[in-house]
């Protein structure tokens, strides 16, 4: 019989095929970053003050100063203020420039910004100031709340559905709510919008990811992933400059994702299936299809007899998120790497939704003392990366399909053992 490992050493562990597919998942990480870090310039603030139009009524040629100086008071500092202004009177302006006006109110008619000309946030579309400030950074957690749901989500249709349908599925939510949001009539759309690409868009990289480390050998696991994160660095670097150059941040929001559809149509058509994946579920033939396809690409010729005694490892009971918490070794290792928090796929990927939710909560602190949230900043990851003292190496080690441990026997692979076994050997 042969394993899956020793069939991927005849293909090639990292051949063009590999390599052509790593350059290929690299791709969807630029726009994973458009979709994190877009509310930067989505959300841009700008001066403002309260539309004041109403006293031109009484001096049509009044300046913007003397309109200001007017009509809006000024607070301690000198400055003017951005959410209050005088309460409008029936006076004529000789009457309003003798005495002025003695009582405010809040902004009535709007607001002025002092904005360049043709440029437009959210902010400024949906007069999300004053008030309604809070708004702004409450899209940004709702974005988390919806990576946090996709995580835990995509995780088990990557699973359930294969990665191939969970990258294809992550890409197309993106597309279709990112550039839905363009289209926002309000704040509270907007926000709507924002969840459901959270959802999608921080997912992509764990889909990515993982389709990456299954068409590769141990050594190259390492190499695959930060190829892949790396590229969600060039993404931060190119967002700043294409959003200086569009500063409608709708017409910006089109742009960022327009090319997605390009994307989205090559990966329906060239994408593989993970063949570890379509092993696990038994699908020998469909497996065997897409080694052969990868071993023609990298040039080698893969033996039809050692294909035909590929050992297919089907799980003997199908396995549920709950198994994480029922066999120890397994949640063990969940819960440390849960900690860390930007380490594991899925349900540890979900921990880290949590964690970009708490952050700026513990920032509160400092209404206490100013050192509270550095001191906790800085003691939760010497704990995490302490912890990770507790996880088995993974350095060359082949990736492990199933639940069930398997126990060497004389350096080969023995029994699977079955999880009510496991249980009762891992229980504390």
């Amino acid at each position: 019989m042969s394993n899956f490992g020793q069939i991927l050493k005849e293909v090639g562990e990292f051949g063009l095929f590999q390599k052509c597919l790593l350059a290929a998942l690299c791709i969807p990480s630029v726009f994973a970053a458009f979709s994190v870090i877009g509310q930067v310039f989505r959300g841009m603030s700008f001066p403002h003050h309260c539309n004041t139009d109403w006293i031109l009524e009484r001096g049509p040629n009044l300046t913007d100063e003397r309109q200001r100086n007017l009509t809006i008071p000024v607070n301690k500092d000198g400055r003017f203020e951005s959410c209050d202004m005088f309460t409008p009177v029936d006076f004529d302006l000789e009457t309003i420039e003798a005495y002025g006006i003695n009582t405010t109110t809040g902004c009535i008619d709007g607001w002025d910004y002092q904005a360049p000309i043709g440029t437009s946030s959210i902010v400024t579309e949906f007069d999300v100031v004053c008030d309604k400030s809070g708004l702004v950074q409450a899209s940004q957690s709702i974005f988390m709340g919806g990576s946090l749901i996709g995580a835990l989500t995509f995780g088990s249709i990557s699973d359930r559905f294969g990665r191939r349908l969970a990258i294809l599925l992550s890409l197309l939510l993106v597309l279709l709510f990112s550039m839905g949001s363009a289209f926002s009539i309000n704040i509270y759309v907007y926000m709507v919008f924002q969840f459901f690409c959270g959802t999608s868009g921080v997912v992509i990289v764990m889909n990515t990811s993982v389709m990456a480390v299954e068409w590769t050998n141990p050594s190259k696991t390492a190499l695959c992933t930060e190829t892949i994160i790396m590229f969600f660095s060039v993404g931060l670097m190119v967002l700043p400059s294409v959003a200086y150059l569009i500063p409608n941040w709708r017409i910006l929001q089109l742009v960022l994702f327009s090319p997605l559809v390009l994307v989205l149509g090559l990966f329906y058509w060239l994408l593989p299936e993970s063949p570890r994946w379509l092993l696990t579920q038994g699908r020998k033939e469909e497996a065997l299809k897409e080694l052969r396809m990868a071993a023609r690409m990298n040039g080698r010729m893969v033996q039809e007899d050692l294909l035909d005694k590929l050992e297919v490892e089907a799980t003997p009971e199908r396995r549920h998120v709950l198994d994480i918490f029922r066999i120890s070794y397994l949640r063990k290792r969940t819960l440390i790497m849960g900690y860390n928090w930007h380490n594991g796929i899925g349900l540890n990927s979900m921990c880290a939704r949590v964690a970009g939710i708490l952050a700026p909560l513990i920032r509160l602190l400092d209404i206490y003392h100013y050192s509270i949230p550095m001191l906790i900043y800085g003691i939760i990851p010497l704990a995490a990366g302490g912890l990770c003292l507790l996880l088995p190496e993974t350095l060359n080690v082949d990736l492990q399909d199933h639940a069930e441990l398997k126990k060497p026997v004389n350096g080969t692979t023995g029994k699977r053992y079955g999880a009510d076994q496991i249980i009762e050997e891992h229980k504390q």
